[in-house]
């Protein structure tokens, strides 16, 4: 009998194996998360953005990154500049697992924007020194992410407009809207009652 994958060795192994979707609409504004996962236990690091005015994503929990800055040669340096900048997180000694699907808004009230998502795993979880952009930066256990009762439906707040959407409840608040919708099919990836190791 094999040994059970880890969540993280399984979600590399598949990742590897699959071609991510790519947004085929170029009038869109490029922009690109860092999933930053690490073993020890097996953790994700997420950030709650600082209230600021103006930002469609004020408040809201989220992953560290941006849009594409004019120096960027392309979108993984924008995840990997943009992860130093938010949590003082240094992805250099970071294996990269791969991009996963673009995603766009599902919504015309946020801007035309398209996230591209590049999949990170450390040794370790490291320490984060977030700064003026984000409140809260912190290590969630995927233990945490898939316990009984924290993905359900909830009621959220985005552009002053009360929502009910899905969501992962967690310490620092609620995952919903892109980030959500990035994290979910990730998640389903590394899921341990998969069948297939």
């Amino acid at each position: 009998m094999r040994p059970q994958l880890s969540r993280l060795d399984r979600l590399a192994r598949r990742l590897a194996g699959r071609a991510p979707t790519v947004a085929s609409d170029t009038g869109l504004i490029e922009s690109a998360v860092a999933l930053v996962f690490a073993p020890g236990p097996e953790s994700l690091l997420l950030i709650r953005r600082a209230r600021r005015e103006g930002d469609p994503w004020s408040g809201q929990m989220g992953l560290p990154g941006g849009r594409r800055g004019g120096d960027d040669p392309d979108l993984l340096a924008t995840a990997i500049r943009e992860t130093g900048e938010e949590v003082g997180l240094d992805l250099s000694a970071a294996s990269l697992l791969g991009p996963f699907d673009d995603l766009v808004p599902g919504t015309p009230l946020l801007p035309r924007i398209m996230v591209r998502p590049f999949v990170f795993r450390l040794d370790r979880p490291r320490a984060l020194r977030p700064n003026h952009e984000v409140d809260a930066a912190d290590w969630i256990t995927l233990d945490e992410l898939f316990a009984p009762g924290v993905f359900g439906t909830y009621e959220v707040t985005g552009r002053g407009l009360r929502l009910t959407r899905p969501g992962y409840r967690v310490s620092h608040g609620i995952v919903w809207g892109m980030t959500e919708r990035i994290l979910t099919p990730l998640l389903r990836l590394s899921d341990p009652s998969d069948i297939d190791n």
